[in-house]
Order: C-alpha cells, then structure tokens, then sequence
C-alpha cells in the first residue's frame, strides 16, 4: 500500500535536578521515582514489545541532560530500590487484606505483578535506564536528542555566553552517552527567538520544535501550515505540533484520559487508607504521599468512585488508539491535496504524561504504533527522517514563541515570578566577571574548583522549572527555596573567590550535593565568536590547522560519492583541532554560509545560461570561489595553513589561490576521465583529463583511494610516484546499522527468495551488466536467487531491456532511488552484496555492505582489489568475466558458514577504514605539504 505521509511522535522526558543527599526523604525525589515506574520503564517495555514483534516505528524521544545524569546516579538508585520495596511490602499488606474483595484482589495482583515486572526489567540494565535508551537508539527505534542543560528557558537569559554554555553543555552531555551529537534539540518550553536558532545552527543542530503561535506569526507565512517544517533564515528546521490531535491526547477534558474507564489520578491509597495503617509507607513526618496504588477508575463527575477494570480499560485504550490513527489518516490525506505532496504530522508531548498523568498512556503509544503498522498507509518517522525527502521545504522569519499558555512568555515572567530575573542577570555578569580574571586555567585548584562550581549552581538556577512551578503555585514554595539556594551558593563562591577565601568544606558540600556536568566547559565564557562566527585571525605557528578546502559538491548538493566523502573527512577534521571551511556551490537549497558539525561551509552562487556547456559553467564556478576565497582573507582577515583541491572542477581556483597566496596546495583525485572511459575519445574528456594533469602537477602532494588509482596517475598522468598517497576512503560505522527486523512487507522480495544485491549509480562502469549476465547460470543451482538492483542512472533502462531478452525480468528488480531506512532493509535482507565493477577508484558502498555484516562479492579491480582478499573477507571474480562472476554466487549460496566467516572477517576490517585514522593521515600530508612549502620559501 502506498505511503501517504509522515506521523512524528515526539516525547520530552525531563524532570528537574533533585539530589538531596541531606534528606534521603525529600518528597522532591518521588519525582523521579514516580516518573521511572510509571512512565520511563512502562515506554521502554512497549518498545521493547514492539521490537520483538517487530512492529516498524521510529520515535522522536528527547532526554533532558538532568534527567540523564539522575539516571545514572548510584545515590538515587539506592533510594529508588528502597522506595520500590517499600511499595511491595505494602501491596503485601493489601493483598492480605483484600481476601473477601475478589474484585479489589485482582486490582493489586494487577499490581504486584506489574511492579514486579517493572523492578526486575530495572534491575537487567543495573538500574542504569540510559543503557536500555540506547540500545533503543542504535537500534534505530528512537531518535534520541537533548535539551537545555538545566532546561533554561533561553529567551529569557541575558547574556550569550549563558547561553551557549547550556546548549554546549547538553551537547557535551549527549555525545557523551551516545558517541555523535544530536541531530534534533528541544528547545525548553519551545522558547523560540532568532538569537537561539542562530546558536544552535552554529553547533550543527538540523531541526528543533516550536510552539504554533510561532507558525501563525511566521514571515511570511508557510503555504504548507504544520504540515511541514519552515527553514528559518538561521538553517535551521521548525517543526511545530498539530494542536487538534495534542489536544486529543493530553487533555483530561476534552481528550482520551478523562474517559470514565480511565485510571482515576487523584484517588491513591496514600491518601484514602487510615493514618496508623498507612504510616510505615509515607513520608517519615506522616505527610500523605501517592504510592501509585489507585483503585478506581475515573467513573464520572461525582464522588463515588468505580473499581479500576484493567480489561474494559484495555479495550478502550484500542478503541481510542483506532480513532486517533483515523484522525491522522484524516489529517494526511487533507495535507496531501492542501501541499500536493506527503505532509508530515508532529505531534510532541511530555513524555511523562504517558503513565503518570494519564496511566494508559503507555498503552495507547503501543496500540497506535500497532495500528499504524496495519494500516500500512502512514510512515512513523522522525524529523530527520522527513528532512531527507524533500529538499524545498519553505523558509520563512519565525518570531518569539512558546508552547506555554497563549503561545509567548507569560508563564515564565509574571508577577509571581518576574522577581528572579534581575537576580539571575546579575549572576550572569559575575559570572563573565570571573572567567574575564582567568579564574580557569589551571585545573582542580580551589579557585578552579570554585568557578566551576559557581557556573552549575548559576545553571541551575536558570532552570525554567522554578518559574514555571511558581506561576502553578502548588510546588511554588519548593521553586522559591530551590532557586535562593543557587543564588545564595553562587554569591557565596562569587565573594570567595574575589576576597582570596574560599572556604573548602563549603565548597566541598557543594559539590557533593550537585553532582552534575563533571567535565564543565567554560569555553563560551573564555571566547566568544564574532558576531559573523567566523574567526578573525590565525596564529600560523598554532598547532591548530586552518585548512581551506574547494569541493564543487558539499551536502546538500549530492550528486555522487564526492560529496559524502567531502562531508565525512571534514567533520571528522573539527574533532582533530582542525579548523576547516569549505568553498562549494549553492545548490539553492542551504544558506551561503553556515556552520555544519564545526565545519564553515561557504556557498557561491553561479548562474548557468541556457546551452552553456558544463565545462564553461565550471570555470565561473572556479572564479566565484577565488572571489569567495579573496573576499575572506581581505574582509574577514583570513589565513589558511593549507588548500585542499578536490577533483578537477576546482582546478582554475586551485591553480589561482596557491600561487595569489602561497599556500601549499594538497589534491584528491577520486576518480579520473580516463579510468570512467576506458580512454579519451572526444574533446571533452581530452580537456577534463588536462585539467586533472594539471590539478595533480600543481600540487605538492596527490591523495588517492586505492593501490590502483595510484598506478593510473603514475603510468596515465606520469605523476611522480613519490608524490603520490594513498589514502583510503572512510566509513563512519555508527551511519550504517545493520536492522534486527527488516519491514519485509516494503522490501521486493519475499521471505524465500536468495537475495543478491547491488547498490551505485546506474553507468556502465558499474558493470551491472556482467551480473545479469551471470544470473541465468546462478538460477540453474539456485532458483531461488532474485538481483535488486538499487541506484539510478542512464543505464537503467537498458539493463532493464537486458534482463527481459536474458528472461530473467522475473527475478530481478530495479528499485531505482531509495531511502537509507529501505535501502538497510533490503541489504540485512540479503544473501550477498555483488560489486561487479569494470572501474571502481575504491567503493565506498563496498564498506557499507561489511558494516552490515553482509558477505560482498567484488571485481578484482582498483580500489575493490584492496579492499576485498579472496577468501578471506569476500570473494573476487574476473573483471568482466559473467561465468567467474556466476561461480563466486554459487560459491557463497553453497556455503552459507563460509559467507557468514567472510562477513565476520569484513567487518573487522573495517577499522583500516577509521576516519579518525584517515583524518590522521590526510594531516600529515598537509604537514609535508606545508614543509615544502616552508622550504621553498627559503629558498
């Protein structure tokens, strides 16, 4: 069935930080336990659930870092396991009483079973949540980003180093516990304004949420509604949430939770049984807490209460799960004759509504996401995800906005709270006071020890919960008591530190009670970018590298590998102490400049006349990028240490830049005219292949992907062998994940089938051809084989007519383009993948196939040759030779343990493709290149 477009469920877990370690019996720390039996393990067991019965979904789950950090934290832990026995030995209490009430009996059987289930699912990842979070994640069932720090509501902080040390810090926290940063970032509250978009795209955040009075003030306004995210002139996506189906959600009026089946919240043994009864299971002081267990169900308006029914609440978690998944469908198919294409439907919440507020929650996620993989119709997607199908989303100024009552601020500023904001800025100037005396450069000193400290206790103080708790007055006194706390602790270090006495068991007891952020980075503090970001000046005798790098393609321009690679190698260069910008051509669809993972991309607009040949628009490339490049280096006051040239479209630029500006010129040829063509036979490919000769000889140093490559530059461009490097191309492992269940209902095959696969672009070099050629003679031994063929290309329908006349159409399918998500799914399908190459410079899909575990079949050629030992990693076939080809997806079909010990084997191998290993060596080279350089200066 065919999708019609995107839902995007998006949870935001967080709570605030409580780690009272001088009251173990802080009612504050029921926050936590609450959220963890009622919410936090009850989601993770539905998405466990819907995994193994592998149910495709893929959700948008944000994790405070506060949240993060108390959910590691041993102290908590320990009183989280007190707190769950407690609650066992009272259902003991209850069950023993309930004896003669079959019906009240089987509410706490309900419940001792489940909170013993819950527990014993705690104790499997050692009481550390965040373990099963992430396996969720690198999975590929959650897509998990973070937020504010402490959950500052940005608009309202003053100064911009307080806020780039919450969303650097909630950065730091992520990459932290999952090895990458985010792609998405919560904004707390939804607290939108132009300066926190432009923060967060200078640290690489693709997309966060808004509230909808932000689309309902956007200039000019978006075409597509909540349908789509608008581009904001900072780059960044906004998504905003579909009010009507929130509303049907989280509302206990006019929504699913009030229904009168529903478990009733307010009604709690805590608070119903007699005091000498309930005393040994409350607060020591004999305050009435909710210990979870609730007996009725909502029932109606009145007093009298219902037993809970578990069963009848079951059924209309399913029958209000079916009408939301219609109202969706409703809401896509009206976005699909309103856009003209398939929209995408956000639908955000805090995640503790689900289980906490609105017990069934948890349920009612499991049975949506069931139903939607029956109906087949509407794709459970990410942000992300959606961003990647289409490349012309509208963009549009976006003004201050919340998700807060009427859309703007009021809740965070109003007369019960607008008293704490000239406290908090005055903290922010003492704390740009402290850093500007060079308070933090040398480390665990008292006077160190003491800035760090005053900077959390200032973070903490800056955390939206307490405003937000004192315009609902009911934890208003808590809120007040928490945040004169930080202020006073802040002052307290502030005073110390100036007056050369700083009192460590003072400071000690601080750090004790806020145990957060161990590795605390003042860098925004210690130097601002300029208001551009764009550095000003450069110590050449630093050891940090600032490298000018020209690449024709740079996402989201894609048109082949180089692309990618480009993408890869320069990312991977920010976290080598590299600072790397990039010249390359506006696609039309991306800012002129911004920053991408740390990396400065400059885009230059070139025009191309109707019937302008490629190669003349090339040349005006060349002179938009020297005119880029001059404009920087006179403007801004740039120096570079290094040029990097990427492929023979930059070679005028490059050729012009090294000699205006003496630099060391390093090239990348990645593939060659007349590798592609097996020679030069007309004037374009003799003009092309002149350009990469002379973008080779002008450099000091030439890089290439494979021993073949090397050879071909060698003997075809006669490039001196000792100026020639091979350097492979790279694989970030963590980007391909092999899928644990594959949605076989979308793959072009069935379960029987003997999957062979190929992934490129559709040229002759590929050598497609020899593969369907093969086919015939693989289907005698294996009838089972089917070929899919995934990529696009000029020699699609060709092979197409090819496959028809060898009578093999039935068992082959050309996908054309796909998706990452299909194309993972067809490969962890799949017997093999088979790469039967007449040219391949190296083969970057090669290395995609091993990191998904999948035994590769290649052509023993160029840079395939190096990757692949027969018989070791994979299987080599005669470049060509259909009958070779044939006989090696014999052997692997036959052999079914040795595949497997090839793939094994590959994966391994995978480490020789490390990009921090290739970043490693790509900065020698510009090291040497830079030597000679040197030299020749001196000369």
């Amino acid at each position: 069935m065919k999708i019609t477009g995107n839902v995007s469920l998006v949870l935001h877990a967080h709570l605030p930080y409580v780690h009272d370690l001088e009251d173990p019996h802080a009612l504050e720390h029921r926050w936590l336990f609450e959220a963890l039996t009622e919410c936090y393990l009850p989601l993770i067991e539905v998405f466990q659930r819907l995994r193994d019965d592998k149910i495709p979904f893929r959700i948008t789950f944000s994790l405070s870092p506060t949240l993060t950090t108390m959910l590691q934290d041993p102290y908590l832990q320990d009183l989280y396991d007190n707190h769950i026995k407690n609650l066992l030995k009272l259902i003991d209490h209850e069950e023993s009483l309930a004896e003669n009430s079959p019906e009240l009996l089987s509410l706490i059987l309900f419940y001792k079973e489940r909170i013993t289930r819950l527990f014993a699912l705690y104790h499997k990842y050692d009481r550390n949540l965040l373990v099963a979070f992430i396996e969720l994640e690198k999975q590929g069932l959650l897509e998990i980003i973070t937020c504010g720090a402490t959950h500052a509501f940005m608009p309202y902080l003053q100064t911009q180093e307080a806020m780039r040390l919450q969303v650097l810090t909630a950065l730091q926290n992520y990459r932290s516990l999952f090895g990458a940063y985010p792609k998405g970032y919560w904004l707390p509250e939804c607290g939108y304004t132009d300066s926190v978009a432009e923060l967060l795209h200078e640290y690489g955040i693709q997309y966060t949420f808004v509230g909808a009075s932000a689309f309902q003030g956007a200039v000019p306004q978006t075409p597509f509604g909540a349908f789509s995210p608008v581009i904001t002139p900072q780059g960044i996506a906004a998504f905003t949430g579909d009010q009507a189906l929130a509303t049907q959600v989280w509302s206990s009026i006019q929504g699913y939770p009030g229904d009168p089946d529903y478990r009733e919240y307010y009604r709690d043994v805590g608070f119903d049984a007699q005091e000498s009864y309930i005393a040994p299971f409350i607060h020591p002081e004999g305050i009435r807490v909710a210990t979870g267990l609730k007996y009725f169900r909502v029932t109606g308006s009145t007093k009298e209460k219902q037993y809970y029914d578990v069963e009848k609440a079951k059924r209309k978690v399913q029958e209000h799960a079916e009408h939301f998944v219609a109202r969706c469908k409703e809401r896509i198919q009206f976005a699909q004759q309103a856009i003209g294409r398939n929209g995408c439907l956000t639908i955000p919440f805090d995640a503790e509504l689900f289980g906490h507020w609105w017990f069934e929650g948890p349920d009612f996620i499991e049975a949506v996401l069931r139903e939607f993989a029956l109906q087949k119709e509407i794709n459970v997607a990410s942000p992300a995800d959606y961003l990647m199908q289409y490349q012309d989303f509208p963009m549009s100024h976006l003004p201050f906005s919340t998700w807060g009552r009427h859309g703007y601020g009021e809740v965070w500023m109003n007369e019960t709270n607008h008293w704490i904001y000239p406290l908090l800025h005055d903290m922010e100037g003492k704390m740009q006071h402290l850093v500007a005396l060079n308070y933090v450069e040398q480390a665990n000193t008292p006077v160190t020890r003491a800035v760090l400290q005053a900077a959390k206790e200032l973070m903490l103080a800056q955390a939206s919960d307490w405003a937000f708790m004192m315009d609902g007055k009911d934890n208003a006194p808590y809120a007040t008591r928490r945040i004169l706390a930080h202020m006073d602790h802040f002052n307290h270090l502030y005073n110390g530190i100036l007056q050369h006495d700083i009192d460590d068991a003072y400071l000690t007891r601080l750090e004790s009670l806020n145990q957060l952020f161990a590795n605390l980075d003042l860098a925004p503090y210690a130097s601002l970018p300029t208001n551009n970001h764009l550095p000003q000046s450069h110590n050449a005798s630093s050891s940090r590298l600032r490298v000018l790098m020209l690449s024709w393609e740079f996402p989201p321009m894609v048109i082949g590998g180089l692309s990618r690679h480009v993408y890869d190698l320069s990312r991977f260069m920010v976290h080598h102490d590299c600072e790397v910008h990039i010249i390359t051509t506006d696609s039309g669809q991306a800012p002129a400049y911004e920053i991408v993972e740390g990396v400065h991309v400059h885009r230059v607009t070139v025009l191309r006349p109707d019937g302008e040949e490629f190669i003349h628009w090339t040349l005006a490339l060349n002179l938009a990028m020297v005119q880029k490049v001059e404009e920087l280096m006179t403007q801004q006051q740039m120096t570079f240490d290094v040029l990097h040239a990427h492929d023979w479209l930059v070679t005028y630029a490059a050729k012009a830049l090294k000699e205006e500006y003496h630099l060391p010129l390093v090239t990348t040829i990645h593939a060659t005219e007349h590798g592609r063509n097996q020679g030069i036979h007309n004037e374009l490919q003799h003009q092309i292949s002149s350009l990469e000769w002379e973008v080779a000889f002008e450099a000091s140093h030439v890089i290439v992907c494979s021993e073949a490559m090397k050879d071909e530059m060698a003997n075809v461009y006669s490039v001196p062998m000792d100026k020639l490097t091979v350097i492979a191309n790279g694989l970030d492992k963590s980007t391909v994940k092999p899928l644990t269940s594959a949605p076989k209902q979308h793959v072009p095959f069935v379960e029987q089938d003997d999957v062979l696969v190929f992934v490129g672009r559709l040229v002759r070099e590929k050598g497609v051809e020899t593969l369907l050629y093969a086919l015939p003679e693989v289907l005698q031994k294996h009838p089972n084989a089917k070929l899919v063929v995934m990529g696009k290309g000029p020699m699609m329908e060709p092979w197409k007519q090819l496959a028809f006349s060898l009578g093999i159409a039935h068992r082959v399918e050309f996908t054309g383009f796909v998706s990452d998500a299909m194309r993972d799914a067809i490969l962890s399908s799949a017997k093999a993948a088979v790469f039967p190459s007449w040219y391949e410079p190296f083969g970057i899909v090669a290395l995609e196939a091993m990191a998904m575990h999948l035994p590769i079949i290649v052509s023993d050629t160029g840079g395939l040759a190096d990757v692949v030992t027969h018989r070791v990693n994979g299987l080599k076939a005669i470049v060509g030779h259909a009958h070779s080809l044939a006989e090696q997806i014999d052997y692997l079909l036959a052999n079914p343990a040795e595949a497997k010990r090839f793939a094994q084997r590959a994966y391994q191998d995978l480490d020789h493709y490390d990009w921090h290993l290739i970043v490693d060596q790509t900065v020698d080279m510009y090291r040497k290149a830079m030597q000679v350089a040197s030299q020749t200066t001196i000369a």
